[in-house]
């Protein structure tokens, strides 16, 4: 069976440039022109000199689009596109035009159907009407509010007398496009956010492999909510490139974590990392768990092993490696800021070392709670200046695009060294009044990686991953800043600490 296609969407205000994004296409096999965004539209402007096949849409307000002429209009539009010549024309289920499918016996003809209000109960129903009419092409795409919303278009996906196109839209559908072959895609759609959950062309081939992909490629994954922040995607599949392994990594916006179960066991997921605000509950949920797991409640790494789910923590280990080689750790004074499963690792991690733990949070029950898990004693909110020789911020605050945040006043930061947990941007707020205050500083992509390696490790039994891994996480960071609304590059961002050793 032949692998799905990729096909790019395009759109713009006007066609010279619907054009000129159209010719700035790389390494895609199609490209859709959504004439239904362009203010001059002209059929065959948009046609001529394309270097690759095309299908023209010209998508209503009424099904998503942003076209708001008659339809008459917009039937001409596209019976043109026909005419001259255009590789296929996308076409409405509802919108009627049984005599432009009949014009070409449904060759060319993409027959379309969107839902943009969650799944409906017909869908078996809806794609046997639409194959009926005899398109080439039948296009069904519902909108995944949830992750297990997306296992609706599995049944349908084994139906290969047409070729067909299923999409769940929304970040949570987003194994759907990635997974194309899985679901029996002739083609899945890239372009930038043109619909709900669409991610760039680049990212699909680049990060995920796109088109190595196949019904039999082993499936990996974080779970988290949101999701769309974390680096472990461009991590993990680095080192799955590296590492030459049939195997891809996907972020999981999950509703909740029986949401998540029922996807992962569904598709068969081999392994997922685990972050907030599930590393409780994936603990309580998973079969059996590792001893520095069970001891925190917490953990960040499952595998299915045998229809059983095994569970570690990572977070640990990850977090001591950048951190013993800059500060002598046995009776050091740390405060760690939060009582979540991150901020528990830490405890855990610096008891171990022998540091005298204090856990520091708004919610006084929680921190109690976390203290008493891992052998530490609480601390006031916020922690008095002086207080600690080490501060570790364990909470999100400060994270993109909230980087001008910090969780403590600049000047409360008197201690030896300050450990911010959250890696983007790399230099956070916090970071950035540590070092002017005087303090050694760490940042969160040390320990994402160190802990990242070892859950790679674990799964696949491959070590020395880092190198791959920290070099997919940096050039994800600076993508991310170029990209930004309103990027501006963090003095320093880039510049390895002095006192910390290369790695």
């Amino acid at each position: 069976m032949a692998l799905p296609q990729l096909c790019v969407t395009v759109t713009a205000d006007r066609l010279a440039e619907l054009r000129r994004r159209r010719d700035e296409v790389r390494d895609a096999d199609l490209v859709e022109l959504r004439l239904d965004t362009v203010r001059d539209p002209d059929v065959g402007g948009a046609l001529a000199g394309r270097r690759l096949p095309v299908i023209v849409t010209c998508r209503p307000v009424w099904e998503g689009g942003q076209f708001t002429g008659s339809e008459e209009e917009r039937r001409r539009i596209l019976a043109d596109a026909l005419a001259l010549g255009a590789e296929f024309v996308d076409i409405e289920w509802r919108a009627g035009f049984t005599d432009l499918i009949a014009a070409t016996g449904g060759r060319r003809i993409v027959l379309s159907n969107h839902e943009f209000t969650g799944v409906p109960a017909d869908l078996g129903e809806r794609l046997a009407a639409m194959r009926a009419t005899g398109a080439e092409v039948v296009k069904l795409a519902v909108m995944a509010q949830r992750l297990r919303d997306t296992l609706a278009l599995l049944p349908l996906a084994g139906q290969r007398d047409l070729p067909t196109v299923l999409l769940a839209m929304g970040e949570a559908g987003l194994a759907s496009r990635v997974l194309a072959a899985r679901f029996g895609s002739c083609w899945s759609y890239a372009g930038h956010a043109v619909a709900p959950g669409q991610i760039p062309a680049d990212r699909m081939l680049r990060e995920f492999g796109f088109r190595r992909l196949t019904p039999q490629t082993a499936l990996y994954g974080v779970v988290g909510k949101p999701i769309g922040h974390s680096l472990s995607p461009a991590m993990h599949n680095a080192a799955f490139r590296a590492a030459r392994m049939d195997a891809v990594y996907l972020p999981l916006a999950a509703d909740d974590i029986d949401d998540f179960f029922t996807f992962a066991e569904a598709m068969d997921l081999r392994g997922a990392s685990v972050t907030a605000p599930f590393k409780l509950d994936a603990f309580e949920r998973a079969d059996e768990a590792d001893p520095v797991a069970r001891r925190i409640g917490s953990v960040n790494t499952l595998k299915r092993v045998n229809q059983r789910w095994l569970a570690c923590n990572t977070d640990v280990a990850g977090f001591l490696a950048p951190l013993e080689p800059l500060l002598t750790l046995e009776r050091t004074r740390a405060t760690i800021l939060g009582a979540g499963g991150a901020a528990r690792a830490a405890a855990l991690a610096l008891g171990s070392a022998r540091a005298h733990v204090t856990i520091a949070a708004r919610q006084r029950a929680q921190a109690e709670a976390a203290a008493q898990a891992t052998g530490s004693g609480t601390g006031e909110w916020p922690p008095r200046p002086g207080s600690w020789d080490l501060l570790v911020n364990a909470t999100p605050v400060g994270t993109a695009p909230h980087g001008d945040v910090s969780p403590l006043p600049a000047d409360a930061l008197l201690g030896e060294l300050v450990y911010d947990l959250v890696y983007n941007p790399p230099v956070t707020q916090l970071v950035a009044d540590a070092r002017k205050a005087g303090c050694q500083t760490l940042g969160g992509l040390d320990m994402l990686v160190a802990q990242a390696e070892r859950q790679f490790d674990w799964w696949t039994g491959v070590a020395g991953m880092d190198r791959a891994m920290r070099a997919a996480a940096l050039e994800s960071l600076e993508a991310r800043a170029r990209t930004a609304p309103d990027a501006t590059p963090t003095p320093g961002a880039a510049a390895a600490r002095p006192s910390q050793r290369s790695r």
